[in-house]
């Protein structure tokens, strides 16, 4: 049986803890007060029990079957059926955990279904015991206790969110490779949390509207206010992360094509300074190569070589060897390569 808690309420007081559901709608009948279900990953016969029991709509049943639900509030007559995205932040892991709470409220009832580990509805449980007077106001009075356990839970998870954007923000001007990757992964997150976040504005907004039509206690109007403006800068702080987010990934893009533009300078500087070498070396190549041609030829000992006998044969050589030597010089200076 997937019953965590399971309580009979009369004027705000725990009249009885049945067992099973089928004492629970017995002592419910007998007690002419409401009862509050909690389960936690029910089987689908106990669903569709409670549902039989209290008539609950087929749509909101298969809702809470399926599951996968984005927050939302819809009415089948007298009664409310509430989707509700909770989140816990995971801090040893540095992630965000979302689950999923169906609440079924009706005029005798109230029937909670988790599928994760929060919210914390013990503690809801506990504190609206403690304080009987705001439980004796109906099952109404618990949805509104556990609409804010849910957001006060967003709270840890703002702080985890915001702890991690400050880490991506030293990470983009350190050079961290792995930046990127943090950003899209906590990008994600945000996203998640804002569809978490908005959709419960309109819910809340919604119940707002009703208090009139539905004669909801002044008390009540006052604690579902709380909970709105609460709702409210919860949701302004998860549009201010995807915007920081934003802002991280463009910087992080024009960081990146600087160091390429640096690293491409730094290329084209290594590549003229090489050149200019090469020219230096070619220059200086072609100079000795004069002399060297000039030398080449007057040793190959041909016999008929008129400047061999001429007497003035050596110094014209070694003049010409010179003279090309410096004539290459010259152009080679004129033209920067030396």
């Amino acid at each position: 049986m997937a019953l965590i808690d399971n309580a009979i309420y009369v004027d705000g007081r725990r009249a009885a803890t049945p067992k099973t559901l089928d004492e629970t709608y017995e002592v419910m009948k007998a007690n002419n007060g409401f009862a509050w279900i909690g389960m936690y990953r029910p089987l689908e016969r106990e669903v569709r029990s409670v549902a039989a029991e209290f008539s609950l709509h087929h749509l909101a049943v298969e809702d809470a079957l399926k599951g996968h639900q984005r927050a939302k509030l819809e009415r089948f007559d007298d009664i409310l059926f509430v989707v509700l995205r909770p989140a816990r932040y995971i801090d040893d892991e540095e992630r965000v955990e979302f689950g999923e709470l169906h609440v079924f409220v009706g005029p005798d009832f109230v029937v909670t279904i988790r599928h994760a580990e929060s919210p914390n509805l013990a503690k809801v449980r506990t504190r609206m015991e403690s304080t009987p007077e705001l439980l004796a106001f109906g099952p109404e009075a618990v949805l509104y206790a556990i609409l804010d356990q849910v957001v006060d839970e967003y709270g840890p998870v703002v702080a985890g969110l915001e702890n991690d954007i400050d880490e991506i923000e030293d990470q983009l001007f350190d050079g961290d490779q792995e930046v990127s990757r943090r950003i899209y992964a906590l990008s994600r997150e945000v996203i998640e949390f804002q569809r978490a976040t908005q959709p419960l504005v309109g819910v809340l907004e919604a119940l707002q509207r009703g208090f009139d039509k539905y004669s909801v206690d002044v008390e009540l109007h006052h604690h579902l206010r709380d909970v709105l403006d609460h709702t409210l800068r919860v949701a302004e702080r998860g549009d201010a992360f995807r915007q920081l987010l934003d802002n991280a990934l463009i910087v992080h893009s024009t960081l990146v094509t600087q160091r390429q533009n640096d690293e491409t300078r730094r290329l084209s500087e290594t590549s003229l300074a090489q050149s200019e070498e090469v020219k230096k070396i070619s220059s200086w190549a072609a100079i000795l190569f004069a002399p060297t041609l000039v030398g080449t030829i007057y040793g190959m000992n041909f016999t008929h070589m008129p400047e061999l006998k001429w007497v003035f044969g050596y110094p014209f050589a070694l003049g010409l060897m010179v003279a090309m030597g410096f004539g290459l010089y010259g152009v080679f200076k004129k033209k920067g390569w030396l």
